[in-house]
């Protein structure tokens, strides 16, 4: 593991030409990535724009994982998930099924990103199922548990609190082995980052314009878990959420992400409030092999 690896996410799918141009638009973008050295092309999984300098009821967003499926065949080399499927969105096996066939028919390209799930407005509106806070992380650990059983064949029953399965398959087994990588988001302290250190092979924080105060923080918070449960902290990929600046530079770009490496941030995962466009994804092209260079810190923070 060497180097900064940079992700778009495609928070907007609104284009100027609109829904008659997204699917054209869409191919333009991965395979614009796909070219450019970008590891992994991330869709939201929402029904609803999330993007809080977004509107909701004005922004186009496709459904994730018939997106993924889409963006499969238009690529060859790019890593694909949703940053991050909602827990209570999908029984677990059909979750589980979906990250498997897209890792199977990528050629081992697939991520599983994976929260508890927030968004209560969207609920609201959309009528999907967001039960209380300690049940959604409940089942969030069932369902991390049952995707790490399937994807080591292991067909013996499944008793959860909330899922019970009585001999559960999973064949086609994914092509990455052990398994997909598992990215959980979010930074919550007590239940969120213990996950990330149990399950997960990257966290997903936050850029936040405090001097990095924060961040040193969770990471530190991180790297107790991880002591804690005997999982050693440098094995967890750390990303950060960070937004492209509609006329930022490669050159910028590249210095305000080489100040998160003392940090030890390994993986940058980009958003932009418009949609991502070619002429955008070439500022990051220049960037990568510049990043590629930058050996970040893998030492667990000091606790501030």
């Amino acid at each position: 593991m060497t180097g900064i690896k940079i992700s778009i996410s495609l928070t907007n799918q609104t284009w100027p030409d609109g829904p008659t141009g997204l699917r054209d638009n869409l191919i333009k973008v991965a395979e614009a990535a796909d070219r450019a050295g970008i590891d992994t092309l991330w869709v939201p999984d929402h029904l609803l724009q999330a993007d809080p300098t977004v509107s909701a009821d004005a922004t186009d967003m496709l459904e994730a994982y018939t997106t993924l499926g889409f963006l499969a065949a238009r690529t060859e080399r790019v890593r694909l998930g949703a940053m991050v499927t909602g827990v209570t969105f999908r029984p677990p096996a059909l979750l589980i099924k979906a990250v498997t066939s897209l890792d199977v028919l990528t050629g081992g390209r697939a991520w599983l990103g994976i929260g508890a799930g927030y968004h209560g407005e969207e609920a609201d509106r959309m009528g999907l199922p967001l039960g209380p806070v300690a049940e959604r992380f409940e089942r969030l650990e069932e369902t991390l548990e049952l995707a790490l059983q399937l994807w080591r064949d292991d067909q013996a029953p499944f008793e959860g609190r909330h899922y019970r399965l009585t001999a559960p398959v999973g064949h086609p087994l994914p092509l990455r082995r052990p398994h997909p990588p598992i990215l959980i988001g979010g930074d919550g302290e007590k239940k969120t980052l213990r996950l990330v250190a149990k399950y997960a092979d990257a966290c997903n924080l936050f850029d936040l314009p405090d001097g990095g105060t924060r961040l040193r923080h969770k990471l530190a918070v991180l790297a107790r878990h991880c002591a804690d449960l005997g999982r050693p902290y440098q094995e967890i990929t750390k990303t950060l959420a960070m937004r492209l600046g509609p006329t930022e530079t490669s050159a910028e770009f590249v210095q305000r992400v080489r100040a998160q490496a003392p940090l030890g941030i390994d993986h940058v995962g980009l958003v932009m409030s418009q949609a991502w466009t070619p002429e955008a994804i070439q500022v990051l092209a220049a960037a990568v092999p510049e990043l590629a260079e930058v050996e970040p810190n893998r030492e667990p923070p000091n606790p501030a």
